[in-house]
């Protein structure tokens, strides 16, 4: 019982991104015959590495070569895209997969992406807000008024409701979204009262609360399984620092009051190891416990742009630990 996250990172002393992108729909295919339960695939535009800019291109790729597989796209960054492109996308990777792909909206954090695309950051809640009322009757291919004129997408999704669709975020307005519209909730945060809040709102505006994840703590978010911890972290240190590294430049300094649960400061392998935090290196033995105590291993095999014949070898013994 085992998850896999890609974003994609491919610093130019690591992998080729060619490599990286073949490995990962590699992995996805092989996975799904061992256990794997989701695939989650992340957004970012204007990256250094080349964080993965296109998650529904991928997610394509991926839905071509699987059967089973879920896959999650998260977080996506709602006000970067056109809503009648984004639900024809979303409508014909629904037909691809059949259905297994879903989706957590947020409004992204980078003053970069908003400048990448020539969008004001300052509208963005408004227009999360105007996109996300819309996507569901574009999918499901109803009429839709958007800006004076008369929408409908073709062809419509497979599902009957649409995929499943999200908000992510770690605040009361994404919150408050989210329950306006009767979605599902993923908070990066542990905020106090912010569960309780995202259900009122559900209530307030005649829904049922939808799924909900909030971190936990101290549990780890990006797992490798080795015969050789010490070996391993020789190994893999550069690239789980360079991934830590990055995800922290994301993050103002006063996103501190309330940390996300997959960020850290450390700025050395030494100290990323001492921490304990979200990345981790388990032995079998660890893995297999982690897993038996009902928590899916949360694995990021090309984490920072690790070599898919690098990460191979780690995959297949955390699915072995997986499955023991």
């Amino acid at each position: 019982m085992f998850t896999l996250r890609f974003d994609m990172r491919a610093p130019g002393w690591a992998a080729p991104a060619a490599d990286l992108y073949a490995g990962a729909i590699d992995m996805c295919a092989w996975a799904e015959t061992r256990g794997a339960l989701l695939a989650i695939l992340s957004e970012h535009h204007g990256a250094d590495d080349g964080h993965l800019p296109a998650p529904l291109t991928l997610a394509s790729a991926i839905a071509a070569r699987t059967h089973t597989l879920a896959i999650l796209l998260a977080a996506v960054p709602i006000p970067l895209w056109d809503p009648v492109r984004l639900a024809e996308e979303m409508s014909v990777l629904d037909l691809i997969s059949r259905g297994r792909v879903s989706y957590a909206f947020g409004v992204g954090h980078r003053s970069e992406e908003y400048e990448h695309f020539g969008i004001d950051m300052a509208t963005r809640g408004r227009v999360a807000d105007e996109i996300l009322a819309l996507l569901g009757p574009l999918v499901r291919g109803e009429p839709v008024e958007y800006r004076g004129r008369t929408v409908r997408v073709t062809p419509p999704c497979a599902s009957p409701d649409g995929p499943m669709m999200l908000v992510a975020g770690g605040s009361r307005a994404a919150a408050r979204r989210a329950g306006t519209l009767g979605l599902g909730f993923i908070s990066q945060t542990d905020l106090p009262g912010l569960q309780e809040f995202y259900e009122e709102q559900c209530h307030a505006h005649g829904h049922e609360p939808g799924i909900v994840q909030f971190p936990v703590r101290d549990a780890p978010t990006a797992v490798f399984v080795a015969d050789d911890p010490d070996a391993a972290w020789d190994a893999l240190g550069p690239y789980l620092l360079h991934d830590a590294v990055m995800a922290a430049s994301y993050r103002r300094a006063d996103d501190l009051k309330s940390p996300v649960a997959s960020i850290t400061r450390a700025d050395s392998v030494a100290a990323l190891r001492a921490e304990h935090g979200p990345y981790r290196i388990f032995t079998p033995d660890q893995a297999t416990e982690y897993v038996r105590g009902g928590r899916p291993l949360p694995l990021h095999p090309l984490c920072g742009g690790v070599p898919p014949e690098v990460a191979w070898p780690y995959l297949e013994r955390a699915a072995a630990a997986a499955n023991q």
